[in-house]
């Protein structure tokens, strides 16, 4: 086993508080973002690649990351789209036989900066009783006045539009072009996980990017339309909010996860709000309001919709509910085919409790089309 040296590190948040570790790999570095955390045991390369994070210091609640490598067919963008990474124990080695890259190895080709050595417990904590805050980690230790300036100028997440990052700038196609349906799906973030499950269900998908206008998703003929997760704050996404309000006014049914979820509320005049820390993991437990039935789901949101709002617009009906917080999990309108959720049911590694809301979906296209 190979030494690693480690150079010393710190994470400062805005309120000024420190935590010290050590620097993963021999090298310096400083990053900026809103720092969170999720409390995934496993799943630590799709939570690294996934949209919805951009512009996010990821806390991992794990005590061990990197043990199990990596591997190229576990991604849900092109890229690494957090900020920076923050751990307690950083593995270098790995054992398992699918991985084809350490976890080092997979964060050094994304220039990705992260620091190990951290007390990620009491980090946690205290992130739990202040709430989500911007913060930087770095290995200019000596150096905090200069840190503590720039980091004031780092924008909060409250207001922040973050789709235009990470969007597609052109349309491209996913699946087989003879499948039996079409769906014109908003990018505003998308994983492709939700791709892949919307693919093996057979469908074609035409992915548009963050901006498209409805004329230009209509053109293509679909039979159905899909709003992605994302990052961000919703309200700024004007845009992706007017196209919605015309996705629902042609009556072909539409299917929301995430930030989408948020939009399609946005789009029916509920509002939404910044949460004092947000659901990132995957063990949340919601309860479907319809079915009567449970269900552990896999979360990354820092937003949510007004649930007094929601329950007082005539149009919509809270379907799911997240247990530990009351807040909404899931809406539907009353007289149309469109309904979202606030959680990821196509979740990789799991859990899949969820995996029904695709089946749904396609039971509404197959019904409109017949």
């Amino acid at each position: 086993m190979k030494y690693q040296s480690k150079r010393k590190a710190l994470l400062l948040l805005a309120d000024g508080t420190i935590f010290h570790g050590k620097a993963v790999g021999d090298k310096e570095g400083t990053a900026f973002g809103e720092v969170c955390f999720n409390t995934g045991m496993t799943g630590y390369q799709e939570i690294f690649t996934d949209p919805s994070y951009f512009g996010q210091l990821m806390v991992t609640t794990n005590a061990h990351i990197g043990n199990y490598g990596t591997n190229a067919g576990e991604v849900e963008s092109n890229s690494v789209k957090i900020a920076g990474l923050i751990c307690k124990n950083f593995s270098y080695n790995y054992s398992r036989p699918s991985a084809d890259a350490g976890l080092d190895q997979f964060l050094s080709a994304s220039n990705l900066f992260a620091i190990s050595d951290v007390d990620t417990r009491a980090l946690v904590s205290y992130i739990r009783d202040n709430g989500a805050m911007n913060a930087v980690i770095s290995t200019d230790v000596t150096n905090i006045d200069r840190l503590k300036s720039e980091l004031e100028k780092v924008p909060s997440m409250e207001g922040l539009e973050l789709s235009s990052k990470v969007s597609t700038t052109e349309p491209y196609f996913v699946g087989d072009e003879k499948a039996t349906y079409k769906i014109a799906a908003l990018d505003i973030g998308i994983k492709k996980n939700i791709l892949r499950n919307l693919a093996k269900r057979d469908a074609y998908i035409k992915v548009f990017p963050y901006d498209a206008s409805f004329a230009e998703m209509a053109e293509w003929g679909c039979d159905a339309y899909f709003i992605s997760n994302g990052p961000g704050d919703p309200e700024p996404l004007t845009a992706a909010i007017e196209t919605t309000k015309e996705m629902i006014a042609s009556e072909k049914p539409l299917f929301g996860i995430c930030l989408g979820h948020q939009v399609i509320a946005l789009a029916n005049g509920v509002s939404t709000f910044k949460m004092h820390n947000g659901h990132r993991g995957i063990n949340h437990p919601v309860m479907n309001l319809v079915s009567g039935k449970g269900e552990i789901t896999s979360q990354n949101h820092g937003f949510a919709i007004n649930r007094e709002e929601t329950e007082a617009n005539p149009d919509l009906e809270i379907t799911h509910v997240h247990l530990n917080d009351k807040t909404v999990a899931g809406i539907r309108m009353k007289d149309k085919n469109v309904f979202s959720v606030q959680y990821h049911p196509e979740a990789s590694p799991g859990p899949h409790d969820a995996d029904y809301l695709f089946d749904q979906f396609f039971d509404m296209i197959k019904s409109v089309a017949n």
